[in-house]
């Protein structure tokens, strides 16, 4: 069995992630395995954020881990929110702020493509390792749903017309950028089984 630590103290992404990984690997949360600290996000960009992560957390621990940053980008606001998505509207990390700036930034425009984008930094033996995760759709004139969190009240995905919100955990992990990164992680691992 292959054991990894995972950079995050966010429950959310470990309950989204947990859903799809296979009986072979044994996820270990921050908290699982005592470790209370607040791990570093000053990249400009999500890549940067997701290595800086997995770097800071392997120094603590010095066993396989890895981390994920995902961010929205917006097509009509160049990409926006982008590496800023858990801050956009402020350092208080509020979804509900966040999700009335981003409407606030689209009104008027007609354009309404959005990528939800997710960069998976993993150090396995060693080496680190990047996969990519994406699932692409639009966003919506109005707040729709009440599961989910982040932006998941707005995101409408491809081949759907309801948000991630509306739609059931189980079909929104089965289609979520974190799902396509760990999809293309566990690709990976399955060469060390």
């Amino acid at each position: 069995m292959i054991q990894l630590l995972f950079a995050s103290a966010n429950a959310h992404k470990l309950s989204e992630i947990n859903a799809v990984i296979p009986e072979w690997i044994n996820i270990i949360s921050m908290k699982d395995f005592g470790i209370h600290v607040e791990l570093p996000e000053t990249g400009h960009t999500i890549e940067e954020n997701a290595i800086q992560k997995a770097r800071a957390f392997y120094k603590l621990c010095g066993q396989d881990c890895f981390s994920e940053d995902s961010g929205l980008e917006v097509t009509a606001l160049n990409d926006e929110p982008g590496v800023d998505t858990a801050m956009y509207a402020g350092p208080q990390r509020d979804a509900g702020d966040n999700m009335d700036l981003l409407l606030k930034n689209l009104d008027g425009k007609s354009n309404r493509d959005a990528q939800f984008r997710t960069v998976i930094a993993l150090i396995f033996k060693g080496e680190l390792q990047l996969f990519e995760g994406v699932v692409r759709g639009q966003i919506a004139f109005q707040k729709s749903g009440n599961t989910g969190f982040g932006y998941d009240p707005l995101f409408i995905p491809e081949g759907h017309d309801q948000t991630f919100a509306q739609l059931s955990e189980s079909v929104k992990t089965s289609m979520s950028h974190r799902t396509n990164a760990v999809k293309k992680m566990l690709d990976y691992l399955n060469h060390y089984r």
